[in-house]
Parts: structure tokens; sequence; C-alpha cells
């Protein structure tokens, strides 16, 4: 969706088959390297406008983008009076997530004219709750009832409506989600996700050359590997179209041709064969380590502790113990030393440890895949490459199908290659 070029690809791709009926789109993104996304320049005119009132210089690089779009498109549609409406507004309702939004907003508008498509503003059927949770019932109504009668329909992605009235956008890459909602809304029979690269690759391409493509995995796959730093698809689109059993293909827009990776519920889901269907890791991760003897027997130890982290505000992603010990895994991204400094106060006060350390600068690795449960020696063999690598492991945290370990953040990298060469064979 960077250009017109992209466009007219994605036109062509819809057109290629008369089930896609219903489109979601996000924002335009880098036609370049040093090029800048529609959504960064949209944050530029919100710094802007709290700045200095009016958002007119910064939106003017947005104004030329979408200006150029149409152009490249040849499209007999008149941008400037949605371009001024769009800037009158972001000035009026001085709100982040509105002015974030207007990068999908404007997509749609344009695809929507492109295609001789409806186009249903996502801020009219996508909405949110008090508490700001997507509203599901309310939205899947919405959604089917102005669809209804459409042979083909547009929507932005990214955003809705919340309880105030006010335009709310999901977390950036928020267009995965809001084409779930679609699908699930609309009964779909597959959602298709459109994007620049064919699928799920093994590990990251950036890590080990040319890794295996990952013809199939499930949703609970998706979701380990997604939260872990495989970033095709965000890690929330999975629930809306799981409750409805709807699969999800990714695809490439550049190589249509090519088979993508197929995300399916259980039901559907056929291992591949392979022990491990994916590796990825994650940087910047905080350990708090808990020592006390007899911690299995004094009932309440483990509530104290995050009721400690519940009191400042603070997430937990693991959570690995012993019968005498704890862990407490935290996103540093979360901490800053003052308030680390407050939660070790307050977690001595209210368990009074023998002994509590801190590790910072660490890396999570998960290994996922449905044939570890019940492959002989998976944990032996991914134990041994970390050792013959060098690797030494912080921490492991383990379940049915996943092994997560924890290692400096400046050896993620080799970890994941000694894994995936274990597994998958040589690199290279």
């Amino acid at each position: 969706m960077a250009d017109g070029h992209t466009m007219t690809k994605v036109k062509n791709i819809i057109l290629g088959d008369a089930d896609r009926r219903y489109v979601v789109v996000s924002a335009p993104g880098k036609r370049f390297s040093g090029d800048e996304k529609v959504t960064d320049l949209l944050y530029k005119c919100y710094e802007e406008l709290m700045d200095h009132g009016d958002c007119k210089r910064a939106f003017a690089a947005v104004r030329r983008r979408f200006e150029s779009i149409v152009k490249e498109l040849n499209l007999d549609y008149d941008m400037q009076p949605v371009l001024d409406a769009t800037e009158r507004r972001i000035d009026d309702e001085k709100s982040r997530d509105f002015t974030a939004s207007r990068g999908e907003y404007l997509a749609a508008v344009v695809m929507a004219a492109l295609l001789g498509a409806k186009f249903i503003d996502a801020e009219d059927v996508v909405f949110f709750d008090e508490s700001g949770a997507f509203d599901d019932k309310r939205s899947y109504a919405a959604i089917a009832a102005a669809a209804e009668g459409a042979d083909l329909a547009v929507f932005p992605g990214f955003y809705g409506r919340g309880a105030d009235g006010k335009v709310k956008t999901f977390s950036r890459g928020g267009s995965d989600i809001s084409g779930a909602i679609v699908a699930r809304a609309l009964g779909a029979s597959v959602y298709e996700n459109w994007t620049d690269v064919s699928g799920f690759l093994a590990c990251d391409p950036r890590i080990v050359d040319s890794p295996r493509r990952i013809k199939a995995l499930s949703y609970k796959e998706l979701r380990e590997l997604s939260y872990m730093g495989a970033n095709v698809l965000h890690s929330e689109s999975i629930f809306p179209v799981r409750r409805a059993n709807i699969p999800i293909v990714i695809k490439n827009t550049f190589r249509p041709e090519d088979e993508g990776t197929a995300i399916l519920p259980i039901a559907q889901y056929k291992p591949s064969g392979n022990i491990v269907t994916g590796i990825a890791g994650k940087k910047n991760f905080t350990v708090i380590f808990i020592e006390k003897s007899h911690m299995n027997t004094e009932v309440g130890f483990v509530r104290k502790v995050l009721s400690v982290l519940e009191h400042f505000g603070v997430s937990v992603e693991h959570i690995p113990s012993g019968i005498d010990t704890m862990s407490v895994v935290i996103e540093s991204a979360v901490l800053d030393n003052f308030k680390l400094e407050q939660i070790l106060e307050s977690i001595k006060a209210e368990v009074e440890p023998d002994f509590m350390r801190v590790s910072e600068n660490i890396a999570l690795i998960a290994t996922v895949g449905h044939g570890m449960s019940s492959s002989v020696g998976t944990s032996a063999r991914l134990f041994k490459a970390l050792a013959d690598a060098g690797v030494n492991i912080k921490m492991i945290d383990q379940g049915s199908s996943n092994i997560i370990v924890a290692v400096k953040n400046e050896d993620m990298e080799k970890c994941i290659a000694a894994i995936y060469r274990e597994f998958f064979g040589n690199i290279g």
C-alpha cells in the first residue's frame, strides 16, 4: 500500500478472485530505504499540533503522499476535499489516536474509489467499551449491518470508536486485528493477510540465511512466535478468528503466486513432521530472582509478589519456579531504575526473602512446535546445541509445545542460530 504501483497490485489481487469481497487496508508504508511511513508522518502532525496549535506544515507531507498515489493510479477522484477535511479535523480533535488513524482512513478512501467499492468507516462499526477493550458483540453486529448488500466493501484498519465517542486505535500494527474482526463479523471462510513476505519463516532471516518457510502452524504456535518477535502478523489478531475457526493465510503482495503460510485451528492443523515449527527471540527483559527456604509451604507467597507488581502497574511475562525459588520476568521497557528499586523494596517487605538478585539485559528465545511434546530428547538436543555454541543459559521455562530459554542479550543471535542448525540442518 506504499504507493500507486502497489495499490494497483492489490486491486488486481482482489479482483482476481470473486470470493474476495471485504478488504481491510493499512496506512501506506515506506516506498524505499530512508522513506517514512505515513503513520510516522501523522505522529509528527500531532507533535506539531501540540507545539503550534495546528499541523499545517507536517500534514503537507501526508497531503503530498496521497496526491502522488492518486496521480500514480491515474484515478479520476478529487482528494483535495478529503485531505482538507482531514487536516481540519486533526486540528479540531487534538487527539493522538485520531491523528494516527488518518493513514488508514485515507488509504481506504482511495482503495474504495479504485475498486468502485463501498467505503465503510471503522469509526462507525468498530467499538471499544468503557474499559478500552474491544466490544465484540456491538462491533460484529454493526459491521454485518453496514456490509449487507455490498458486493465489495473496504474498511480502514487500526481504529474504531471508544466509549467516549472519540476515535481510538489498536496498538501499532493493529490493522491485522481489524482484518480478523471483519472476517469474524462477516463469517469469512478464510482471512487472507497480504504483506511483503511469503509467510512465516522458521526463524529471523537476518540471523539465518534463507531459513525454511513454515507451510502451516496452529493458532497457539502463531501466538507464541509473534509475541517473541516474529512480526509477520500482530499476535492479537488470532483471537477474533480463532473463536470462529477461521483460517488465516499469510500471502505476499509482491509474489502472489507463492503458497504462503496457513494458520489453522487445531482441529484442521496437521503437524508437518518437524519436531520444531519455529524459533523466535526478543531482547531486553529484566529477571528478579527470589529465594526463600520453605517457600513452597508459605501460603500466598507468589500472590504477595505478584500483588507488588500489580501495585506498580507492571505485567509479568514468565514465572519459572522451584521449591524454594521463583523468577519473575518483566519487559525492561516498563521499568526504570527508580521503579525497579521501589519494587525490590516492596517485595522484601512483603515476603522477606533470604536472597534476591536482579539480572538485566536478558533475551528470551522461544523454540515452538507441537511435535516437541511427543519427541523424546528434544530438550537434551536443544541444551547440547547451546552448550556446543558456548551459550550460557540463565533460565529455562518449558511447556508442552515450547521451550523458552533466557540468555544475555548479546547471545540471542548465536542462540537462535544454534537451535536452528540442530533442528533444521546446516546454515548457509
